[in-house]
C-alpha cells in the first residue's frame, strides 16, 4: 500500500492578506508570550491561522478551554464565509526562504495514518524520528477533539540522496499554477507555492517515493545485514501534531464502519515531505554535560555497560577519526579532553551508543544530572568545571538519523537540531478532517 494520498487542500480565498494568514508553528516561543502578544497585534482582525492553532504558551493558561471553543467556531466561520476555499486534489510544491544560502522545498502531501505508529518498538513506514511524549498528546488531541479542519506543521523526511522525487519538480514550475507568493511575518522570510493537479505528476512523484523503499538499495544505503522494517518516511518535526492526529483517528475509526474507514477524511494527516538532504536542512548534533559526577568513575562505569552489552570501550587521549563500523564520541572534564570508542556498538548510531550508557548512570546515581547543549564552547566550560564532564557528539551524517530509527527503533531525546525557531513551519495549507 501506499502511504500517500493526494488531498484536497483548503488555501485562504483570493484577496486574503496572506502575511497575516501564515503564523509560526504553534509549538515554537514556548516560553515567550511577547512573540504571540506581536503576532496577535500583527494579525488584528485579518483571517489568520492564527485563529485556527493555539499557541502552546498558553496551555497552562485558566481561559485555554475558551481558546479551543474560539478555535472551533472560526474554523466553522472560515468555511461557512468563504475564507477557506477547497482546491482540486493536488499536492502543493513549496520552496521556503528563511534567511539561509537555499530554500528548503519540500511536497505538501496527505499520508495515511494507518502507516504510521509512534509507539516503542513501532515497524511501521512511518515512524517518529524521536520518542514520543505521550503525556504531550491529550492537550492537543482536546484541540482536535470538536475541530473541523487540520492545520498542521508536520514535516516528514524523506532519505532521497539522488534527488529524485521532489528537486525535478521545480524545473516543472513555469506549467503549474501559483498559489502563494508571500513574505512571512516576524522574521520567516518567505515562501512560494505551486498547485500540481491529480493525475500524471501526482502519479510520478508517488512512484518516486515508492522506489526508496526497494529492499535491495534499502539495505545497502544503510548497511544493514538483515532485513529490517523498510521506513520510507521519518517525521522530523511536529511528531506529535501527527501523534494527536493518530490519536484522534483512532478514536474515529472506532465509530465507522469497515467502508467508511477506507476514505474517511480524518484518517490522512497533511504533512510537507522534505529531502533529508536538502541543502537548506542543517542538522546539528545535541551536546550532552553530566553534572554532580565523578568523571573517573563515569568512565569506568562505560566499560563496565559496555561489556555487558557485548562491546569494547577503550579511551585515548587522540582525537579519533571517524569510523562507520564502531563510535567515538569525545569528552572533556578537570581541563583534560578524550576519546571514547565503544568497538562493536549494538546501537545504529553514536548518540545512541552514548545516551544508552547515560541512562543507565544516571538511573544507578540519582544525585546525577544531564543537560544537552548546542555549543561546543558551552560544552568546553561547562565540561570542565569540578564534578561536571561534558561529552561532543560527532557530526550526524544525514542518512544516519534514518539509520539510526531502522536499528534502534527511535533516536534518543535531543538527538538533532533542524534550523531555529523562526525557520520552523508556517501554517498555510489545512485539509477537511469531518465529513
Amino acid at each position: 500500500m501506499s502511504c500517500v494520498s493526494v488531498p484536497k487542500i483548503l488555501m485562504p480565498k483570493d484577496g486574503i492578506d496572506l502575511k497575516k494568514w501564515a503564523v509560526v508553528a504553534c509549538d515554537q516561543y514556548t516560553s515567550q508570550k511577547e512573540y504571540w502578544a506581536e503576532t496577535d497585534h500583527i494579525v488584528g482582525d485579518a483571517p489568520s491561522t492564527l485563529r485556527l492553532t493555539l499557541p502552546e504558551v498558553y496551555l497552562e493558561d485558566a481561559d485555554v478551554a475558551d481558546r479551543i471553543a474560539n478555535i472551533n467556531e472560526t474554523m466553522k466561520q472560515y468555511l461557512s464565509d468563504g475564507t477557506l476555499t477547497e482546491l482540486p486534489a493536488g499536492f502543493i510544491l513549496t520552496e521556503r526562504y528563511s534567511g539561509g544560502t537555499s530554500p528548503r522545498r519540500g511536497l505538501v502531501a496527505a499520508i495515511d495514518l494507518e502507516c504510521y505508529e509512534y509507539t516503542a518498538g513501532s515497524r511501521s513506514l512511518v515512524r517518529p524520528t524521536e520518542k514520543t511524549v505521550v503525556e504531550r498528546i491529550p492537550p492537543r488531541l482536546a484541540v482536535r477533539k470538536n475541530a473541523s479542519i487540520e492545520v498542521p506543521h508536520i514535516m516528514l523526511l524523506i532519505d532521497d540522496p539522488n534527488r529524485t522525487v521532489i528537486e525535478p519538480m521545480f524545473e516543472k514550475t513555469d506549467a503549474l499554477q501559483k498559489v502563494y507568493d508571500t513574505d512571512l511575518m516576524q522574521n520567516g522570510g518567505h515562501i512560494n507555492g505551486w498547485f500540481i493537479p491529480e493525475g500524471e505528476l501526482t502519479d510520478h512523484l508517488i512512484a518516486e517515493m515508492e522506489k526508496l523503499n526497494d529492499r535491495k538499495t534499502f539495505n545497502e544505503k544503510y548497511r544493514l545485514t538483515k532485513d529490517l522494517p523498510l521506513l520510507p518516511f521519518a517525521v522530523g518535526d511536529g511528531n506529535h501534531s501527527m501523534a494527536t492526529a493518530k490519536a484522534y483517528w483512532e478514536d474515529v475509526k472506532k465509530t465507522l464502519t469497515p467502508e467508511e474507514r477506507e476514505n474517511h477524511p480524518a484518517r490522512y494527516a497533511l504533512c510537507e515531505i522534505v529531502n533529508i538532504h536538502d541543502e537548506s536542512l542543517l542538522i546539528e548534533p545535541i551536546h550532552r554535560v553530566m553534572f554532580h559526577v565523578d568523571p573517573e568513575d563515569l568512565l569506568h562505569a562505560a566499560v563496565n555497560f559496555y561489556s555487558k552489552n557485548g562491546s569494547q570501550c577503550i579511551f585515548s587521549d587522540e582525537k579519533a577519526a571517524a569510523d562507520p563500523e564502531n563510535h567515538t564520541v569525545r569528552y572533556c572534564f578537570g581541563g583534560k579532553t578524550g576519546t571514547m570508542t565503544v568497538i562493536r556498538p549494538k546501537w545504529g548510531i553514536p548518540l545512541g551508543t552514548l545516551q544508552a550508557f547515560l541512562d543507565d548512570y544516571l538511573e544507578q546515581h540519582s544525585e546525577a544530572k544531564i543537560d544537552y547543549i548546542h555549543g561546543e564552547d558551552v560544552v568546553s566550560k561547562l565540561g570542565n568545571e569540578a564534578g561536571n564532564m561534558g561529552f561532543f557528539l560527532p557530526d550526524i551524517e544525514k542518512n544516519d538519523l534514518f539509520r539510526g530509527v531502522i536499528i534502534d527503533g527511535v533516536l534518543p531525546r535531543k538527538t538533532f537540531s533542524m534550523g531555529e525557531a523562526h525557520e520552523k513551519r508556517y501554517y498555510m495549507e489545512s485539509k477537511m478532517i469531518v465529513k
